[in-house]
């Protein structure tokens, strides 16, 4: 077999690469100022494991300690020869002190010496300058180690104090006293641990909740065959807006209604009871599970009418249910005891009705509304003729699309307080009426437009903005909303969430098998049948394991955004490294390592069991 020869221009393009890379990293050295000389001080070596032995011994016990503390005078610098006082051993209790020279200049070494003391500690030794014996000089290796006399030997250094008058050499010696007790920072550590825990419990259970319908809009295969003629998007578009403004308003007065009748628990009990049944009844006249004959228009009208007066119930049912739990939540507090968190929570959960119901109704009736025009549009574009269509769509994507700018306007306004209407609301009005025009003037009259892409686009594009923000900046932004606490961490938490969960479970969507989808949909079924036979049973056991790791996740970011003051362990931890208690600090960090370790563990197991 022949060989290859080799080539020079392949040597000279590999050479030249290597030396491309050289100069990279060397300005990479030099960018991020890479110098082991610092590695190599002597200041920072003793610095570096005086903190590593500090967070070696983290701060979970503690002893009542019995001390030991003599003093000596010492002289720096030596006064005039002759004038040198007598410096006698010192001591109390037994415990003796001596130095030797008495006196010298800053970096003399001297000899210190004690006897008496209890046997087998260690403690510091430190000059004293004056007379203020808290105000100690820490010097170079000042710990000195007792025998089993309870003698020690050490030299030290004299430091740069000079004085005229007298000043001191100060040696402490401790040792533990009784059985061990748990310290002030590991009872703290226990509270913020737990903390951290539940507030990842929360932020990790919100953040699924409204993660999982947010995936199936995110997922491509799922999106992707959602089609609509021009006309039913934009009465789609119109009607969305027009009808979250119709339900704040009347869930607002419905709101308004049941605060009328609040203080008084049974009648709110009643109220909720009566709006359950009554609604519950009309609904199944309105929805009967089969039929006989096809129902009339009127019949249909009737039931229609009937579905709105059951879902005007059901809101009002949830506002008297707020009001029945602040009422018991505030009656059974006293009662409680320890157990008044309970109270708390009810009460809680009663203001998140008060917020939630208006919200809820502004989504259901946007949501009807756009549907109810939505299939007008579609109607009017199957059946009326190519230039009745042509001129719907004309007008209803004009309107659409000064609708959407003009919200964006507003949105541009509230953010910027620009104060130009013109800016701000007509020229995005003539603009987004103007693409209107254009869209339904060189799109064909009857063909149907990829509007499921174009959500599963929108969908995306914030999805990918609001992950590319870390959870540190979100609780930021928390804290200056609702304060310093754990709140601002679930609420940051929860968002970051969200965001990287949607994509997680859109992604696993989108790689489901397509067999059962093309099946489900051969039977006739409707997105939301397809996705609850089709999609579901698919993927399940992956959206477990995620929800579980995020948990994890949750867990170990708490810890960081403690640092910004959103409540958990964080928080602590960030004290006492501000206050160099590398001690507590080390127990923080034990507790941490133990807890997320057992969080991986039970992440795995539940992955093992359920995928």
């Amino acid at each position: 077999m022949q060989k290859k020869r080799p080539s020079p221009l392949r040597s000279l393009r590999v050479g030249l690469a290597v030396i491309l890379g050289v100069i990279v990293y060397a300005y990479g050295f030099e960018i991020t100022q890479i110098d082991l000389a610092e590695l190599r001080s002597e200041q920072r070596q003793t610095s570096l494991v005086r903190v590593l032995r500090a967070l070696a011994q983290p701060e979970f016990l503690e002893f009542e300690r019995e001390e030991q503390a003599v003093v000596v005078p010492v002289y720096v610098p030596c006064p005039a020869e002759g004038s040198l006082p007598k410096v006698e051993p010192a001591g109390t209790d037994g415990q003796r002190l001596t130095i030797d020279p008495a006196c010298g200049s800053p970096g003399d070494v001297v000899r210190v010496e004690g006897a008496g003391f209890f046997p087998h500690v260690e403690g510091p030794v430190r000059f004293v300058p004056g007379s203020d014996p808290a105000n100690s000089v820490q010097l170079g290796r000042d710990v000195a180690q007792t025998d089993g006399a309870g003698s020690f030997s050490v030299s030290i250094e004299l430091p740069d104090r000079q004085s005229e008058d007298v000043q001191y050499i100060r040696a402490t010696m401790r040792r533990n006293v009784g059985a061990p007790q748990i310290t002030r920072t590991a009872r703290d550590t226990w509270g913020k641990i737990i903390e951290t825990v539940f507030l990842a419990l929360l932020a990790t259970t919100f953040g699924t909740a409204l993660a999982i319908p947010l995936s199936f809009l995110a997922a491509r295969n799922l999106m992707k065959p959602i089609r609509s003629p021009l006309a039913s998007i934009a009465l789609s578009a119109l009607g969305w807006p027009a009808g979250v403004w119709i339900g704040l308003q009347v869930v607002t007065q419905i709101s308004r209604l049941s605060t009328q009748l609040a203080g008084n628990s049974l009648v709110n009990l009643g109220a909720v009871l009566v709006s359950a049944a009554a609604g519950w009844t009309i609904v199944r006249w309105a929805m009967p599970p089969e039929e006989k004959t096809e129902p009339g228009r009127g019949l249909r009208m009737a039931r229609v009418g009937a579905l709105l007066g059951a879902t005007l119930l059901g809101f009002f049912g949830l506002l008297q249910l707020a009001e029945f739990t602040a009422g018991v939540s505030l009656t059974i507090q006293p009662m409680l005891g320890l157990a008044g968190f309970l109270a708390t929570f009810l009460f809680q959960v009663s203001d998140i009705l008060r917020i939630g119901t208006p919200l809820m109704g502004a989504l259901v009736s946007g949501s009807v509304v756009g549907n109810l025009l939505g299939r007008i549009g579609q109607r009017a574009a199957e059946t009326r003729p190519a230039g009745s269509v042509r001129l719907i769509n004309l007008v209803t994507a004009a309107a659409a699309g000064a609708t959407i700018f003009a919200l964006t306007g507003a949105l541009i306004e509230w953010l910027y307080q620009i104060g130009r209407p013109e800016f701000t609301l007509w020229i995005p009005m003539a603009v987004g009426s103007g693409l209107g025009l254009i869209l339904a003037l060189f799109s064909p009259v009857k063909s149907t437009l990829p509007v499921g892409l174009v959500i599963y686009s929108v969908t995306r594009t914030i999805l990918n903005s609001l992950r590319s923000v870390e959870a540190l900046v979100m609780a930021i932004v928390f804290v200056i909303a609702v304060g310093i606490g754990p709140f601002a961490g679930v609420m940051a938490l929860g968002l970051h969430t969200i965001v990287s969960l949607a994509k997680l479970y859109s992604e696993q969507v989108e790689s489901i098998l397509p067999g059962p989808l093309e099946a489900i949909r051969a039977t006739g079924a409707n997105r939301l049948q397809t996705i609850v036979y089709a999609v579901v049973p698919q993927i399940i056991p992956p959206y477990i394991s995620y929800t579980m790791y995020r948990w994890d996740i949750n867990v170990r970011m708490s810890t960081i955004i403690g640092f910004v003051g959103g409540g958990g362990i964080g928080f602590l931890l960030q004290q006492n490294i501000n206050l160099l208690n590398y001690r507590a600090a080390s127990a923080q960090m034990v507790v941490i390592a133990v807890v997320v370790s057992i969080m991986d563990y039970l992440s795995s197991v539940m992955r093992e069991r359920y995928t």
